[in-house]
């Protein structure tokens, strides 16, 4: 398969995208950003952790499901805000936060549109620019594949609510610290398209991304750990299934 970058950034610095940009830096856990709602830090969902006879621990926390190998350490996404919900989970839980693909671990968060109160174009607007560059635009990483299930453009002349919204998936390699990875991601901005019947009436964006030593299984590791997330009791299957697309065995 042919190798390509995913969606390109607009050249402008504009006021749209440093909003996307803050919604992605609160996302994917780099560094710290002020809450994006005036209203008062909600308490977060507690994390619930379920030991099972294979490799993999369950990780629950409030409408959010998944599996992490054992021995990773499921913690709350960054402090601050009460919009977005979710975990991460790694061996290193605080250096995983820099999502630079040089540490192993995942993460699934969603945003709480109804606590933002910004229109679904902005998230649309994070999800196909800089929600992942540490991975896709970094020097020391290569963006190997890029799938996009649905991408349908709001229209940003009008003032009239938007029906844009994405889906899509990745896969990647980098070479961060002397150390090989291989990353994967899924990402949805549901806007008011077929997305947003399943899942989380209230989300605006999900994400699941995760990171694993390169190796032969790692692929199929990644794969794994994506498929078996869900949201609202929706799984990644069924968000692209309803997007009109078919999430790739491997």
């Amino acid at each position: 398969m042919a190798k390509h970058r995913s969606v390109a950034y607009p050249r402008r610095e504009s006021p749209v995208r440093k909003i996307a940009f803050g919604i992605a830096v609160a996302l994917t856990g780099i560094g710290c950003s002020a809450p994006l709602s005036a209203d008062p830090p909600s308490v977060p969902d507690p994390i619930e952790v379920f030991s099972s006879p294979t490799p993999f621990t369950q990780v629950m926390v409030g409408p959010v499901s998944a599996i992490v190998p054992d021995g990773w350490e499921a913690q709350p996404p960054i402090a601050g805000g009460g919009f977005r919900g979710g975990f991460l989970a790694s061996p290193h839980p605080e250096q995983w936060r820099r999502m630079d693909g040089g540490v192993a671990g995942m993460s699934a968060t969603w945003v709480d549109a109804t606590r933002v109160g910004m229109p679904s174009d902005f998230y649309y607007m994070a999800a196909t620019g800089p929600l992942l560059a540490n991975l896709t635009h970094s020097r020391q990483c290569e963006a190997e594949t890029h799938r996009v299930f649905v991408d349908r453009r709001p229209d940003f002349s009008t003032k009239v609510p938007s029906h844009g919204d994405y889906v899509a998936k990745g896969e990647g390699t980098c070479r961060v610290r002397g150390a090989s990875t291989r990353w994967a991601y899924f990402v949805a901005a549901p806007g008011y398209g077929p997305v947003h019947e399943v899942g989380i009436p209230a989300s605006g964006l999900y994400v699941v991304v995760a990171v694993a030593p390169e190796g032969e299984r790692a692929a199929s590791l990644l794969n794994r750990l994506i498929r078996n997330t869900s949201f609202g009791g929706a799984s990644v299957d069924e968000l692209v299934d309803a997007a009109g697309g078919v999430f790739p065995t491997s």
